[in-house]
């Protein structure tokens, strides 16, 4: 059977670094508060130039050198994101047009933290159906563009940036020992849309809003609905936790992943960790921990990895793969 292969990975930062100390300046807070109920020290917070097609395509330039790969490679780019560079075009047009691409076929995924997870099903659906041999899955955000900066729980919790992976088509026996995505488990729920949102959009306010956000109502859904799809992706190809290499989640905030991870039974020294340095980066963050754990040979060819993420709306995802 056809199986998506990661041949190639990436990531792309702003150029600045805010700490938690700076942000002590903006709004009452400290450092000693937002790591203990969060675990980030730092983020990168984009400036004048930097954007999200701008992170995007760098990125996936970066996964395309790394695959030995050129830009006429791909024949489909798929782009998750929240903050886009535009109500229209879509991103990966726009990425696709800085890469020089001028064939194939390109379109923005929306499930805002599960971004990444919903675009890496979807190439995989693309791929496994004949319509793609090689696609870019780029997640690529600016959130600290629709950040009320005077709102402490909730701006010191994101950063920008972007990750990228390159799959490709690629033959397997049909068991779990292929390369390649093995899973894909999806869910939604929009009965939660208050507790994580944006108050505005084109079609209510004509204006980009910020992010509004009911804390303690995410962290008690969280665990619980991310274990359900990392447990279902398990039913689906018959392995367990002790089966996993790496989980590799979204990097949201450090008590709700050590949660899970205790709850599935997944020790933390195979829980790949950058919240502490890039902060939650909506759909980008599962791109950029991979990026980290694969470019310092953590993650090693052959390794079963899972990925999961939860999201507003509410949206929840796993993928379980063979690097």
């Amino acid at each position: 059977m056809i199986r998506a292969v990661v041949r190639g990975f990436g990531a792309s930062l702003p150029k600045r670094v805010m700490t938690n100390r700076e942000l002590e300046d903006l709004v009452e807070t400290s450092d000693e508060w937002i790591v203990q109920r969060t675990g980030i020290h730092q983020r990168y917070i984009a400036g004048e130039g930097e954007t999200t097609a701008s992170l995007g395509a760098a990125a996936a330039k970066a996964a395309l050198d790394n695959a030995g790969l050129t830009a006429s490679d791909i024949d489909l780019i798929i782009c998750a994101t929240s903050t886009p560079d535009n109500t229209f075009p879509a991103t990966a047009v726009n990425i696709q047009n800085r890469l020089g691409i001028h064939h194939g076929f390109a379109f923005d995924v929306q499930a805002v933290c599960s971004g990444f997870v919903y675009a890496m099903a979807t190439a995989d659906l693309y791929i496994r159906g004949g319509m793609a041999k090689r696609v870019l899955v780029i997640g690529a955000e600016t959130f600290s563009r629709i950040l009320d900066w005077t709102d402490r729980t909730t701006c010191v919790l994101f950063g920008d940036g972007a990750g990228a992976l390159v799959l490709e088509a690629a033959e397997g026996e049909g068991t779990t020992d292929d390369r390649g995505v093995l899973t894909s488990q999806l869910r939604s729920d929009g009965t939660h849309k208050e507790k994580l949102y944006v108050d505005g959009g084109p079609s209510t306010t004509g204006t980009v809003g910020h992010l509004r956000m009911e804390g303690r109502e995410v962290f008690k859904h969280a665990v619980g609905m991310i274990t359900d799809v990392i447990e279902a992706a398990f039913d689906a190809t018959g392995t367990s936790a002790d089966d996993i290499d790496w989980l590799v989640p979204h990097q949201a905030n450090r008590r709700i992943i050590d949660g899970s991870a205790k709850k599935l039974g997944i020790p933390s020294e195979k829980v790949v960790i950058t919240v502490d340095v890039h902060g939650n980066t909506s759909a980008a963050s599962i791109p950029l921990a991979l990026a980290v754990a694969a470019g310092d040979g953590r993650i090693k060819k052959g390794d079963l990895v899972m990925l999961e993420a939860m999201g507003g709306g509410f949206t929840w995802g796993a993928v379980l793969l063979r690097w």
